[in-house]
């Protein structure tokens, strides 16, 4: 079976750049009809008129994942032209990176708002609507960091370990409810986030030295594992959280 899409309703949230905006292409790109949803409207609208460009179905609509109110009405306004959504990639995330004794309190709010807030909030809503019309699928983005960690990202890293750990204990609550629910662990992927560290001399040399493929990830690598998540090709994968770093959490690698 194939990632075949086509006549589903599928929702990207941060899909206005990086990994959403690859995923928002793949989704359109295996039939489904794409609700790109971020605070920048500008990109975000850049991205449907791409997709409109290339063939698909997509339009934009400004949304905070942070706020409750904004993300019910998000829900609401896909099932009000689109009768269902389908499927749904929660991609939206922010970093704020530092030694733990000098983190502010602020910047720890608004990682966590963003990353696991904003990704419960978005679970909370599509899940109703999702028991409503009998089925659907979830994938959330969490991170290598959801798995394991790093030194300077303790806000990011608690953070996506709570997007891993509420996606496992949703997925157990709807497992007989025809709802998949998984997460998408990126490593090092090439997106506006990371780009400065990636062309960095020394730090995008560490990154590489850690990585047993020695290089980054691009985007539309990830974005290929949402859209087979949300196919009917993955139909008994729920609770998983799948890592996409060219290796790196299986372990170390010697020196070359």
């Amino acid at each position: 079976m194939n990632a075949n899409l086509t006549g589903k309703i599928a929702l990207v949230t941060g899909g206005n750049s990086g990994i959403g905006r690859a995923a928002a292409h793949a989704f359109a790109a295996s039939g489904a009809t794409v609700v790109v949803a971020a605070r920048r409207q500008r990109e975000g609208e850049a991205v449907v008129a791409e997709i409109a460009a290339a063939g698909g179905q997509a339009e934009f609509v400004q949304s905070d994942v942070s706020r409750a109110a904004e993300v019910e009405a998000l829900t609401t306004s896909i099932v009000a032209r689109y009768g269902r959504l389908d499927c749904a990639f929660n991609n939206a995330g922010v970093y704020r990176g530092g030694p733990v004794h000098e983190f502010s309190e602020e910047d720890w709010d608004t990682v966590c708002n963003v990353n696991l807030k904003g990704v419960f909030l978005c679970v909370k809503y599509q899940v109703a609507q999702m028991l409503e019309q009998g089925g659907g699928a979830i994938v959330n983005n969490s991170s290598i960091y959801g798995v394991s960690a790093a030194a300077y990202s303790t806000a990011y890293s608690a953070s996506k370990h709570g997007v891993s750990g509420l996606t496992r204990a949703v997925a157990l609550e709807v497992a007989t409810r025809n709802i998949r629910v998984n997460a998408v662990c990126p490593g090092f992927t090439r997106t506006p986030m990371t780009e400065a560290a990636l062309d960095d001399e020394i730090d995008g040399a560490q990154i590489m030295n850690i990585s047993p493929m020695k290089r980054a990830g691009q985007p539309g690598e990830i974005a290929a594992a949402v859209v087979w998540l949300c196919s009917d090709a993955a139909s008994f994968v729920t609770g998983q959280t799948l890592a996409i770093d060219g290796g790196v959490v299986a372990g170390l690698t010697p020196p070359s």
